[in-house]
């Protein structure tokens, strides 16, 4: 059985794996749901990248977890691939899901090119945070009008984690990994994560839904991380 650290992206906290966590721990898993600082129960915790990793790295060290499934969705895939690398031997495997990939010096911002002037304007709007899109942006996600909700209304993000510099040790190419795509929001990975799964450690699944998958399809998300854990 494997310990399982699950960290949702932008504006989420632990919360968000509520209906994951569930049947994971019901096939023999520990799970340890994380709220990264500045978000959701942890508001107002000043915060950057370097603070998110952290928090991973600290939580692990904490529960002294061994045979870590660390998992990072969206935004999160960013400090959990640092997270992944420091953790060292607890680490069993790492799941992106449909996750950003840190690349050392590079940022969310920087990883998303025709999208960074309006985040940046959004994070410099609204005093620091990046403030969840409204309701019609989640359109064709597979989600429905209270999921929508539950997000809109969600923390806004602290800004500085998403324009601040990852920091890598190491190629994240020897990692063993697990992308998974959500076909709902473009079948194409990323360059940065499509060049990572040309590698013999990585894995590429694809799962029919939207970017929220842990509230789109929670029973089959669990089910694939269970696999993932071996």
């Amino acid at each position: 059985m494997a310990n399982f650290v699950l960290v949702a992206g932008a504006w989420l906290g632990s919360w968000a794996w509520e209906e994951v966590a569930a049947p994971l721990r019901a096939a023999g898993h520990d799970v340890h749901p994380l709220t990264l600082s500045g978000l959701a129960e942890r508001q107002g915790a000043a915060a950057g990248q370097q603070t998110h990793v952290r928090d991973i790295v600290a939580e692990v060290e904490r529960l002294d977890l061994r045979d870590v499934v660390l998992v990072g969705h969206s935004y999160a895939g960013i400090p959990v691939g640092q997270a992944a690398e420091r953790i060292g031997d607890r680490l069993k495997r790492v799941v992106f899901v449909d996750a950003n990939v840190p690349v050392d010096g590079g940022s969310f911002v920087s990883a998303w090119p025709d999208g960074r002037a309006m985040v940046e304007a959004a994070i410099a709007a609204n005093g620091g945070f990046w403030p969840p899109p409204a309701a019609d942006e989640y359109a064709g996600q597979g989600l429905d009008e209270e999921q929508i909700t539950r997000i809109v209304t969600a923390t806004p993000h602290p800004g500085a984690t998403l324009t601040e510099p990852a920091e890598l040790k190491a190629p994240l190419s020897e990692l063993p990994a697990l992308y998974v795509k959500c076909l709902l929001d473009g079948e194409d990975p990323g360059p940065e994560a499509s060049a990572l799964l040309k590698s013999e450690s990585w894995t590429l699944v694809r799962m029919n839904t939207g970017h929220w998958p842990m509230f789109s399809q929670p029973a089959e998300l669990a089910q694939l991380l269970a696999g993932a854990a071996g």
